[in-house]
């Protein structure tokens, strides 16, 4: 039988497993290929044991790797998933919700060869979403990522899988459960006035805790989406990218005045500058109309300012969601008016304090013809 053998190596870069072989005519080493899997590499042993056993010599084996973006790889990923629905492996919502969390993944990485994309892309990647998002994003995002660079192998577009390694965050011990009471929101609104941001961070914040609205939601906000005049309330429309879900909503009095005032210093810092070429119709932008990407600095210096330590501006979703139960709502409106796609998430982000229990127990006393003693 002819002598091949795995020789694992253990390099900067990760694992790697070489396949060698003994030559049957001079008895000396030689290589035949290297695999990112051992598995492909028990795969190509077992082949080249064929070879060598029929009396024949292996080709020398070269991988070439195909030059294909990540784009270009997610495209024929989507047609085998389409192929998948086809033949019912996979459900057409499931396809659906895969391609629009890839289209975020091709956002970022789409014009990168996969060859090129690195462990410590994906890493930064998925810390990113930890903060922005979830640890229930970043998980999701990271089985993409492995679905990408699985079809990449089998297109020769890789020589491995870089997320071989990374493993899945504990969504139970990263769950996030901050929130703020009407109090504690209503200090974080003042303190926000303290800041330099302090014309357009009171409406950042009415709009995460009265409408739901995550930092993508309001940093892409046009005013073309309000309506101030719309039965004498307002209204509001905002578009999720993540999951592609629109709703359109009553603005909140707080929301709508703290929004008119930021269009009204806009209109004003521009007529004293003399800005007339305005570059853009998003709400939250420089005074020349380019869209403001980011906001850390003055919502971390809000917070420093207010005494709130540790308090995610995506944690302002929490304190929508649990405070509009709180008023009355059920868990389905709930899930309607924050957009999110299923029951489960809204249910995660609810947190209900003692407080609740003892409004539901006085309902309960009432329907017992009881009373609760008055509250100190």
């Amino acid at each position: 039988m002819a002598t091949v053998y795995i020789q694992k190596r253990i390099t900067k870069d990760g694992k790697s497993y070489a396949v060698k072989y003994a030559d049957p005519i001079s008895g000396s080493k030689k290589h035949y290929i290297t695999c990112r899997k051992q598995r492909n590499a028990q795969t190509a042993a077992n082949e080249l044991r064929s070879i060598l056993d029929s009396g024949k010599l292996p080709e020398k084996h070269k991988t070439k790797l195909a030059p294909l973006t990540f784009s270009e790889v997610a495209d024929s990923l989507r047609q085998e998933w389409a192929l998948r629905a086809k033949r019912k492996e996979l459900s057409e919502k499931t396809v659906s919700e895969y391609c629009i969390w890839l289209s975020v993944l091709e956002r970022n990485f789409g014009k990168s060869l996969l060859c090129q994309i690195t462990q410590k892309d994906i890493l930064n990647f998925r810390d990113t979403q930890v903060e922005v998002n979830s640890v229930i994003s970043a998980n999701k995002y990271l089985s993409l990522f492995r679905y990408i660079f699985n079809h990449g192998e089998s297109l020769g577009a890789t020589l491995g899988d870089p997320t071989e390694g990374i493993r899945f965050l504990s969504e139970r011990s990263h769950q996030r459960n901050e929130y703020l009471d009407p109090t504690a929101l209503d200090k974080l609104i003042s303190s926000s006035k303290r800041t330099r941001a302090k014309f357009y961070m009171p409406a950042l914040i009415c709009l995460g805790a009265e409408h739901g609205a995550s930092k993508q939601e309001c940093l892409s906000l046009q005013w073309s989406n309000l309506d101030f005049d719309f039965a004498g309330i307002g209204k509001i429309r905002l578009f999720r990218t993540k999951n592609k879900r629109e709703r359109t909503e009553f603005l909140m009095p707080r929301t709508k005045d703290s929004l008119v005032q930021w269009k009204e210093h806009l209109a004003y810092m521009r007529h004293r500058k003399r800005i007339t070429d305005i570059k853009s119709d998003h709400v939250f932008c420089k005074l020349d109309g380019t869209p403001i990407k980011r906001f850390d600095k003055a919502w971390n210096e809000t917070c420093r300012i207010a005494g709130i330590i540790n308090f995610h501006f995506h944690d302002l979703r929490h304190t929508f969601c649990s405070s509009i139960i709180l008023s009355g709502a059920g868990l389905k409106e709930a899930k309607e008016m924050i957009g999110h796609a299923d029951i489960g998430m809204t249910d995660r982000y609810s947190h209900l304090p003692p407080l609740s229990r003892l409004q539901l127990q006085k309902r309960l006393a009432e329907y017992y013809e009881c009373e609760f003693p008055a509250q100190p």
